[in-house]
């Protein structure tokens, strides 16, 4: 067991720095998305969508790491060549590949949302002060309107996870294409 937590001899290098340019590209990109559908301030915007992404980042890289043991050698093998050498060795892989960011980008989406959900909720309950009795149609008046802000919240954090994706999707096209040219 404590060899299994060594580490590593060789890192990543290019993997960890692509990481975090996909990091900051989905922070500006979504801290956009939110300030502009969901009206938040900028400070806000940016720090709802640092929280998210670094969460739902680590928390994947914990299920990578907790599956990646699991794998089939022959899997194991096609992640370290595109890994270290951006290349698949069996050509059937692509389609598996596709399949799993298709996972990938619900599971975050569902991450982001929840996360963002209780981050709304928890900050606002921390500024809001204890409020006198509301009448009855006050309190139905409130329950449509977080209902309306649910259904805002999901469209908005779609719409900001679908942005960041198809511009880390484009990154990794250009560069799969600048590495093609040389």
């Amino acid at each position: 067991m404590p060899e299994e937590l060594s580490l590593p001899r060789i890192l990543p290098i290019g993997a960890m720095l692509f990481e975090t340019l996909f990091l900051l590209v989905a922070i500006s990109i979504e801290g956009y998305v939110l300030h502009r559908w969901l009206k938040f301030d900028k400070k806000t915007s940016i720090f709802y969508a640092l929280a998210i992404n670094v969460f739902s980042s680590v928390f994947g890289w914990n299920i990578f790491f907790l599956v990646e043991p699991r794998l089939d050698v022959k899997l194991k093998s096609e992640l370290i060549s595109y890994i270290f050498f951006n290349n698949f060795k069996n050509p059937g892989t692509q389609s598996t590949i596709i399949f799993l960011a298709s996972l990938i980008f619900l599971g975050t989406f569902l991450i982001k949302f929840l996360l963002l959900k209780v981050l709304i909720i928890t900050l606002s309950e921390i500024g809001e002060k204890e409020k006198i009795e509301t009448s009855q149609q006050q309190k139905l008046y409130r329950i449509e309107k977080m209902q309306l802000q649910n259904t805002n919240l999901i469209t908005t954090t779609l719409i900001a996870n679908s942005m960041s994706y198809t511009a880390i999707t484009l990154i990794l096209l250009i560069r799969n294409l600048s590495i093609g040219l040389n």
